[in-house]
């Protein structure tokens, strides 16, 4: 089991779900942070002074993934996150050494399978479908 931390532009956290959804990773816990990176400093005027923005706005996504998912769950955040700027985001991949849902007592890989993966999956499919003449 892995802890996946991925800290990504906040104008990118849709298309980011999205393709996490589609990878079949359901769970997830977001924050909203600021940092600073390889991003310039950015000037602004504020009440006519200048402002130096040393931090930026960053969404922070905490994921636990079973072995399996880990490669499937990087590439989707890669893909979805990407600019092409500096400033996309990091990755950070950590062991768990253990898990426990606290509901039912599951521990591990039992505990880390959405209880409703499968409602989610049909979901996503359906917003993902091309509409066809049909539908219209």
């Amino acid at each position: 089991m892995k802890l996946i931390v991925a800290i990504v532009r906040p104008q990118r956290l849709a298309e980011v779900k999205r393709a996490l959804f589609q990878v079949g990773v359901t769970g997830m816990t977001l924050s909203r942070v600021s940092g600073h990176g390889g991003e310039r400093d950015v000037v602004q005027q504020y009440r006519g002074e200048s402002v130096v923005l040393e931090f930026h706005e960053k969404v922070r996504i905490e994921m636990a993934c079973s072995e399996e998912f880990v490669d499937r769950t990087i590439e989707a955040i890669c893909n979805s996150a990407r600019t092409g700027n500096v400033g996309d985001g990091k990755i950070f991949v950590m062991p768990l050494e253990r898990t426990v849902r606290i509901r039912t007592g599951e521990q591990d890989n039992d505990a880390l399978t959405a209880v409703n993966a499968d409602e989610v999956m049909r979901q996503t499919q359906l917003e993902m479908r091309v509409p066809t003449l049909g539908d219209l």
